[in-house]
């Protein structure tokens, strides 16, 4: 894990000029100042876009957002790993549309030196995701009987039945309102990969906007909506499973896949990502 998060790091240092310059004029706000807005139980507004486009919303956002920074570093990197069962029984509640999905992960928080083990449920209708999460030492590649006691008591499944199934990594710019109870998050240099297999997405940006309800109020769904941009469902795990797993049943997610390819070909036009 520390050579494949060592890569990401450099990779991330000769590709992120052009963000790490439109980051700098936001002031700055600590993890402490986060634990106002954790939002732990939240509803979620996801946007799939390009870089150039992310960039473009950040310049009319001023003084209205504050970023988040970890000993002065503004671009954070982080680790996951999903666990599934061996017939992919979270995958497949997603694909068929069952209105409440869980995932369970493992995440290292690779700046700030810390790692829990999480358990996320979301419901399609309410659009509210709640995440319950256990510390851990590091991140855990196995289910262990502090683990298990932890997700007998949030995760209604078998967690005995659980496995490594995807290692996802990302570099996360978070931005919290300056005038409302919001979190922003813009996740690029995203990458997946199996032990036989990797994929990455250069280029392409997931936002975020996480809020106590639902409200258009927010600057970035405005800067959004001035570029012509809709919010559009987005799952790093489901996505992944897609690119990396072809004998997996996938359809449902083909049309996110064929979103993303669209958006790095405009971006790229003699690229796309692999």
């Amino acid at each position: 894990m520390d050579r494949f998060c060592n890569t990401q790091v450099e990779t991330i240092s000769r590709q992120a000029t052009p963000l790490r310059r439109a980051i700098e004029r936001f002031a700055p706000l600590n993890l402490d100042d986060m634990n106002a807005v954790q939002l732990l139980d939240r509803t979620d507004t996801k946007y799939v876009l390009r870089e150039e486009q992310a960039l473009a919303a950040l310049a009319q956002l001023g003084s209205r957002y504050r970023v988040l920074e970890i000993a002065g570093q503004r671009l954070n990197h982080y680790q996951t790993l999903y666990f599934d069962t061996a017939d992919w029984q979270l995958f497949r509640r997603h694909h068929a549309g069952v209105p409440t999905r869980f995932k369970v992960r493992s995440r290292a928080y690779v700046d700030s030196h810390t790692s829990f083990l999480e358990v996320k449920r979301k419901h399609a209708v309410t659009r509210r995701t709640v995440k319950n999460r256990l510390g851990t030492p590091e991140l855990v590649t196995g289910l262990d009987g502090r683990a298990r006691a932890f997700l007998h008591e949030f995760y209604p499944g078998d967690a005995g039945r659980l496995e490594p199934r995807l290692w996802n990594s990302f570099v996360r710019v978070t931005l919290v309102s300056a005038v409302r109870c919001e979190r922003l998050t813009l996740d690029l240099d995203i990458r997946f990969r199996t032990t036989e297999a990797a994929s990455n997405l250069h280029g392409l940006v997931i936002a975020e906007v996480k809020q106590e309800g639902l409200s258009s109020a927010s600057d970035w769904m405005h800067a959004m909506r001035a570029q012509g941009i809709r919010p559009t469902g987005f799952s790093k795990y489901c996505v992944g499973v897609t690119l990396l797993y072809p004998e997996v049943k996938s359809n449902h997610f083909k049309p996110k896949v064929l979103l993303i390819e669209r958006l790095l070909q405009n971006g790229r036009p003699h690229g796309r990502y692999h």
